[in-house]
């Protein structure tokens, strides 16, 4: 992370997750940072998405901190669980599914910004990305179904790109985005992958994030990008 002042504070939420565990782990090596702080339900301070409360008090937490936050990564998400599977046909969607993933998938995130958007410092390069999907573009969506989680991500997209409008006029330096990690082997989409596509292992996903992170510049704040680094049609 040659890009960013070294010495300042990472933030990664989702941390004992699949991606979030090897975010973590790239960040520690990369000694671009005084501290890399991974947050969960189970960590202190802890994060739940659906408990703002939470959120606050861990934003509180780390604004203590003697140092400034250069980056914020958000790797939690929902693709199904709590006894909810991505949905094939329209007659298949339930009010508690879309409920459920709109908490995790967008509404958590947003609450994630803001409270730490806020915490970025007023000068210099900093981030705050958060995973989305590339089945969360509308104009890409060419086979239909899972409902929710694209819908969900949507969203998120959305939410990421008004956010990065107003966070610009305070922190012009400052880069807010959405990333879509391809497919990992993770417990979220390895079971729904398709013959064929490249599944990567996590810390090769998050070395692959990072790289896009380092190069990613002020003027793309507000965008969606894969983890080579290219732009993402909404």
């Amino acid at each position: 992370m040659d890009s960013l002042k070294s010495g300042g504070l990472a933030v990664v939420i989702g941390g004992t997750g699949g991606i979030g565990a090897a975010m973590t782990d790239a960040l520690d090596r990369c000694g671009a940072f005084a501290e890399v702080i991974a947050c969960s339900r189970t960590s202190n301070p802890g994060i739940d998405l659906l408990d703002e409360q939470t959120i606050i008090h861990a934003a509180r937490t780390i604004k203590t901190k003697a140092m400034d936050l250069r980056l914020v990564f958000d790797a939690t998400g929902f693709l199904h669980g709590h006894g909810f599977r991505p949905e094939k046909t329209l007659n298949a969607i339930t009010p508690e599914h879309m409920a459920h993933a709109f908490a995790v998938n967008a509404m958590g995130p947003a609450l994630l910004m803001k409270h730490f958007l806020p915490l970025l410092p007023k000068e210099g390069k900093s981030v705050f990305a958060t995973l989305s999907a590339k089945v969360g573009s509308i104009s890409d969506n060419m086979l239909g179904g899972w409902y929710s989680y694209r819908a969900s991500k949507a969203a998120l997209n959305q939410f990421v790109h008004t956010a990065a409008i107003e966070l610009a006029r305070r922190r012009p330096e400052a880069i807010c985005v959405a990333l879509h990690p391809g497919t990992v082997d993770t417990g979220l989409s390895l079971d729904f992958a398709k013959a064929g596509l490249t599944v990567r292992q996590p810390a090769e996903a998050a070395a692959l994030l990072l790289g896009v992170l380092d190069r990613l510049t002020p003027t793309q704040t507000g965008g969606f990008f894969n983890y080579e680094g290219n732009p993402l049609p909404w």
